[in-house]
C-alpha cells in the first residue's frame, strides 16, 4: 500500500511520480485465500511453491519445536506482500537473502512484506525462522497437533501444516519436502517418503527424510515418540516403513496384523490402479486417543482405535487406495472430495469380494437398500457435499454407489481402464469430479452426465436401475448384510476429528 502525500503544483507532482518506479505501483498484496469456496481463508494467492526444506528441532519433554523453513517458490503475480499459513512463534523471516516485515493477520495468517516488491515470474527463497509449543496453539477452536505420552503427531485434514511449519496450505500447491528433524537420542522422528540418513551428537539424533513426489500440505505428516519401526519390501519392489509406538497396549498386536500387510495390499491394488506412484510406502500407530485414520502420503497414520475390535485390513486397504486416488491425484478443490473417499471406499468393497465377504454389488444393494428415500443420507451430495457434510458417511458409501453405477453403466472393460487410467493421466495433480466425468466418457464412448448428475449431485434417492428393481422392491426381503460390512462401516468415521 502506497501512503498518498500531495505536492503542491504540477512540476512537484510530476517529479513525485517519476521518482516512483511505474513498476512498483502495479505490485498488490496476495490474496489471504486461495479461492476455495470451502475454505476460503485457506492458502494463499501470488505464488506457487515447488519445495519446502524443513529443519526442526523438538523436545518431547516441553512439547517445544523449532525451526528453520525454507520455501522455494515463484511468484504468479506482481506481489508487494504475501501470505503464509502458520501459527507459531516468527523471529526471523528473508525473501531472497534480505530481511522482510512480517506480522499476523487473522486466525492463521503471517503476512510477509519483502523489502523490494516482487514481479510475477521472479523465483523466490522465503527463509522463516519460529519456534513455539505447538499444542497450545489453536485456530478455528481447534488443533491438529496430537500430544502422545512420549512426544506428539501431526495428522489431519484438511489442515495440520501451520501448527509446524509455513506454507500455502491448499492441495492446489503441492511441493517436495526435505523434513531434517533433531530429536533427543532414544526419541524417532517419522516423516513422509524416504529416510535419506540418521546422525547423532551431543544427545540428539538427527532424522532426515525425503518426498520427492509433489505432496499436498495436509499430507505432510510429524510423528514424534519412542517407534518399535520394521521395514522390508513388498514382493512388486515397493519399500515399506511401518511404525508402532512402544505403548499401545491391547491394541499393539491388531495394528501389527492389519499394517504389517501393507506391502501385500500396495502390490493388490496396483493391480486395479497401475504402480504405486511413490518412493515407499507404509504406516504408523501412535499412542493418540484420536479415532481417525488419514492417508498422509507414503506413511499413513492410523489411530490405535481403528483396531480396537481385532485387525482391520479393509481400514488399510482404504488409506492406501487413497495414495493413487487423493495422494497422487489430488482434489483441485474441497468440493472434488469425492474423488477421494468415493474410490477408497470402492477399493474396500474390492477387497471384500477379493476376500469373499461380498461383492461389490451386493454391497451396492444393501447400502442402497439400508437408507429409505426420507433418509438425509440421500440429501448430502458427494459430488458438492459442502464444507459440513464434507466427511459425511454419505461422501463414502454413496460416492462408492456412483462407481459402482458407473461401472454398470459402462461394463467391466471400459471401467477397469478408467480405474487404471485415472491416475496415470494426472498423475502427480490435481483434478475435479468434472474431470473424472470427461474422462470416463471419454474411455468408455458413452455419455455420462445424467449418471454423475443422479448419482453425485441430486439432493434424493436415486430410482434403481432396472435390472435391480424386483430385488429391491418394496416387500421383498432386504439384501443380507455382506459380512464385510462391520470392518468397512467401521472405517465411517476415518477423518472425524
Amino acid at each position: 500500500m502506497h501512503r498518498r502525500i500531495t505536492v503542491p503544483g504540477a512540476l512537484a507532482a510530476a517529479c513525485l511520480l517519476l521518482a516512483i518506479p511505474a513498476s512498483a505501483a502495479s505490485h498488490s498484496p496476495g490474496a489471504p485465500g486461495i479461492g476455495d469456496p470451502y475454505y476460503p481463508d485457506y492458502g494463499n494467492g501470488g505464488y506457487d511453491v515447488s519445495h519446502y526444506d524443513l529443519r526442526l528441532k523438538y523436545q518431547p519433554a516441553t512439547d517445544e519445536l523449532e525451526g528453520t523453513a525454507t520455501i522455494e517458490a515463484r511468484t504468479t503475480q506482481d506481489l508487494s506482500s504475501f501470505d503464509l499459513d502458520f501459527l507459531l512463534d516468527v523471529s526471523e523471516v528473508r525473501v531472497n537473502g534480505a530481511k522482510a516485515a512480517f506480522t499476523t493477520s487473522g486466525q492463521h495468517e503471517l503476512v510477509v512484506t519483502p523489502r523490494t516488491p516482487l514481479d510475477k515470474g521472479t523465483p523466490v527463497t522465503v527463509v522463516v525462522r519460529y519456534r513455539g509449543v505447538p499444542s497450545t496453539k489453536s485456530a478455528y477452536g481447534f488443533t491438529t497437533w496430537h500430544r502422545t505420552p512420549d512426544g506428539a503427531v501431526a495428522a489431519d485434514e484438511p489442515e495440520a501444516a501451520w501448527w509446524w511449519f509455513p506454507s500455502n496450505d491448499h492441495p492446489l500447491d503441492k511441493a517436495t519436502y526435505d523434513v531434517s528433524v533433531a530429536v533427543p537420542d532414544g526419541t524417532q522422528a517419522i516423516s513422509n517418503g524416504t529416510l535419506q540418513s540418521t546422525s547423532s551428537k551431543l544427545g540428539w539424533t538427527r532424522y532426515n527424510w525425503r518426498q520427492n513426489k509433489p505432496q499436498a500440505t495436509y499430507l505432510a505428516t510429524l510423528a514424534l515418540g519412542k517407534f518399535d519401526i520394521t521395514t522390508g519390501t513388498s514382493e512388486g519392489g515397493v519399500p515399506v516403513v511401518n511404525a508402532y509406538s512402544k505403548d499401545l497396549g491391547d491394541n499393539d498386536g491388531a495394528a501389527r496384523a492389519s499394517v504389517e500387510r501393507t506391502g501385500e495390499l500396495v502390490d493388490w491394488l496396483s493391480g486395479y490402479f497401475g504402480p504405486y506412484p511413490f518412493a515407499s510406502a507404509g504406516g504408523y500407530v501412535p499412542n493418540t486417543t484420536t479415532g481417525y485414520a488419514l492417508e498422509t502420503q507414503t506413511r499413513v497414520y492410523y489411530s490405535p482405535k481403528q483396531f480396537a475390535n481385532g485387525s482391520n485390513a479393509s481400514v488399510v486397504v482404504h488409506e492406501l487406495a487413497h495414495q493413487w486416488y487423493g495422494d497422487s491425484v489430488s482434489l483441485k478443490g474441497w468440493k472434488d472430495i469425492w474423488i477421494n473417499e468415493g474410490f477408497a471406499r470402492y477399493a474396500q468393497w474390492l477387497w471384500s469380494e477379493h476376500e469373499g465377504e461380498g461383492t461389490t454389488q451386493e454391497l451396492a444393494d444393501y447400502v442402497y437398500a439400508s437408507h429409505p428415500a426420507d433418509d438425509a443420507f440421500w440429501t448430502v451430495k458427494p459430488g458438492d457435499p459442502g464444507p459440513d457434510n464434507q466427511f459425511d458417511a454419505a461422501v463414502y458409501d454413496r460416492g462408492a454407489l456412483a462407481i459402482q453405477a458407473l461401472r454398470n453403466a459402462i461394463g467391466d472393460d471400459a471401467f477397469f481402464a478408467v480405474l487404471k487410467g485415472w491416475p496415470q493421466r494426472h498423475a502427480y495433480g490435481n483434478a475435479s469430479v468434472a474431470d473424472f466425468q470427461k474422462y470416463a466418457e471419454q474411455v468408455s464412448g458413452k455419455p455420462l452426465a445424467a449418471l454423475f448428475d443422479t448419482w453425485l449431485f441430486q439432493p434424493s434417492k436415486p430410482a434403481a436401475p432396472a435390472a435391480r428393481a424386483a430385488a429391491l422392491a418394496p416387500g421383498r426381503t432386504a439384501p443380507a448384510r455382506p459380512e464385510s460390512w462391520r470392518r468397512i462401516e467401521a472405517t465411517n468415521d476415518v477423518h472425524a476429528r
